[in-house]
């Protein structure tokens, strides 16, 4: 276990460092402890530019230019307006005034001019490749020249790797940006964090240029926030009920009766934008041949992981993106769905034979395969079921159970794991290429899948779209072309839940955003 104080100057506070997340206590004015969802927990630093990993407070942390309503509409968060050009090859943004990174930095055109730049050969930069020059117009407004049309500009810019850093404090720090400290312009600082444990942020005094999507422009209502990283539903759950933390912020479906039941607390669920599904790793035998990939993904049965496993609460997942997505409305021919007689006829002619107790095996090898998933009660949970459900078609699959911040460079190892039960939580119909272009292996792109033809659809849909309408039909080809290939097996899209002690926190009556985040935790008052 690691632990960092920050120690830039600015973030140098009086109070002491606290690493431990024993005797934490929620009972402070204007203080409050919120427990992060298992997905997210792991996150090795607070570097937007150069993690692929980040949790809710790097948003609190930095900015980002752009931010998303519940609707998926674009607000302004430093962007106060932009515009783009008919054929897609100029963007124009103007800037917000009177912006100060947590340094005292300004913020400003020169910002972005070095910030945009920053990304080339990071993982994170095919978020900004399309963009080939960022031009000074004044101290406010910057102009993108761009390499291609990019419809999905806009969206990128909505994530949480578009955070952008004190430039001073960025470069001053090197590698150790994120670690010893994470200098943005967000409504809270770094104080200190215990990487998989906690983080604990403190309130920008300082903030005044909340969105438009929140009510109140800052500082934040919450003085003090620690984030803690709990990884067991059930701990989390007493923690919740016990007064350890004030809110989870995510809740497992099947807890939710548990936490309805509880008269000082509340839930409140939204459209979910989380899919759970099972990468197949296509460069290793046997899942080298697409029989066996397409039998092992038909032999999940996604209702029953849904009925058992999650009370019924939430949808299955039959394709890649989550259901709202138009690029997930592909022919109905392409979606993937349990089907137990087609998989042991697809094993049957691969020449996996049924053998004692029913696995099967060929030429005496029996057929096991190694699936890893990461520590976190769903997790662990669905991949047991799923481990059950291929046993019933005769494939003996061996779990390993790694640590949610090491098992993404454990991928990286690429022959290692042979299936894999993960989830994402994310709206743009881009994460296609995150995880399946040939430019990623091992992690994020999780199957090893390098083709010919998939690189071609996945080029175009990324760089060959000028409107948003082909940019739809381009990565709906694409995404149907994965499909046909099997390099995934699709599971479950949970709802979105959170869950929170109304004896001491007001929330708004709306929640703004795609999920609970800035826009919302801004008008968060402890009670």
């Amino acid at each position: 276990m690691q632990c960092f104080k920050s120690s830039f100057s600015v973030l140098v506070l009086a109070t002491a460092s606290f690493c431990g997340v024993a005797g934490l206590s929620s009972a402070s004015a204007q203080e409050a402890v919120f427990a992060i969802n298992a997905r997210e927990i792991g996150s090795p630093s607070y570097n937007p530019l150069k993690e692929t990993k980040l949790n809710v407070a790097s948003n609190l942390i930095f900015d980002r230019l752009v931010i998303q309503d519940a609707d998926q509409s674009f607000h302004g968060q430093l962007a106060t307006s932009w515009e783009s050009s008919a054929d897609g090859m100029t963007w124009t943004f103007k800037l917000r005034k009177g912006v100060k990174f947590h340094d005292g930095e300004p913020f400003n055109a020169k910002t972005i001019e070095w910030w945009i730049p920053k990304f080339k050969g990071r993982e994170n930069a095919f978020m900004v490749e399309a963009i080939d020059k960022v031009v000074v117009v004044d101290d406010y407004t910057v102009k993108f020249l761009m390499k291609n049309p990019d419809p999905s500009l806009l969206l990128n810019m909505t994530t949480s790797f578009m955070g952008i850093p004190s430039p001073k404090a960025y470069d001053a720090l090197g590698d150790k940006f994120g670690i010893t400290a994470a200098v943005g312009s967000g409504p809270f600082k770094l104080e200190s964090f215990t990487v998989g444990q906690q983080t604990k942020l403190v309130r920008n005094e300082d903030y005044r240029w909340a969105s438009d999507l929140s009510k109140n422009a800052g500082p934040a209502k919450i003085k003090r926030l620690t984030l803690r990283e709990i990884g067991e539903d059930s701990t989390a759950f007493l923690e919740l009920k016990t007064g350890g933390v004030d809110m989870l912020l995510s809740v497992p479906t099947d807890f939710l009766p548990k936490l309805q039941a509880e008269k000082s607390m509340k839930v409140v669920v939204l459209p979910g934008t989380e899919v759970f599904y099972m990468p197949i790793n296509t460069a290793v035998e046997p899942l080298t041949d697409i029989r066996v990939r397409e039998a092992v993904a038909v032999a999940v049965n996604q209702k029953e992981i849904m009925t058992s496993l999650f009370g019924g609460v939430g949808a299955v997942a039959n394709n890649f993106l989550v259901s709202s997505l138009q690029e997930s409305k592909v022919a109905p021919k392409f979606n993937i769905s349990y089907n137990p007689a087609r998989s042991a006829k697809l094993l049957d002619e691969a020449g996996w034979v049924v053998g004692a107790g029913g696995m099967r095996a060929k030429a005496g090898t029996p057929l096991t395969l190694k699936l890893w998933t990461q520590n976190g009660t769903q997790f662990k949970r669905v991949t047991e079921v799923v481990q059950a459900q291929l046993k019933a078609v005769g494939v003996n699959a061996e779990i390993t159970v790694q640590d949610p911040a090491s098992i993404n460079a454990m991928y990286k190892k690429k022959t290692e794991h042979q299936l894999a039960v993960r989830s994402y939580d994310y709206t743009n119909a881009d994460i296609l290429d995150w995880f399946f272009s040939g430019t990623r292996l091992g992690y994020p792109n999780v199957s090893m899948w390098n083709d010919q033809k998939s690189e071609e659809l996945n080029a175009k849909a990324m760089k060959g779209s000028r409107t948003w309408d082909e940019r739809v039909a381009n990565f709906k080809a694409y995404h149907e072309y994965l499909l046909s290939q099997f390099v995934f097996a699709p599971i479950y899209q949970p709802p979105q839940s959170f869950a929170y002690s109304q004896t001491r926190l007001k929330l708004p009556d709306t929640i703004r955003g795609i999920k609970l985040a800035t826009q919302s935790i801004m008008d968060i008052e402890v009670k």
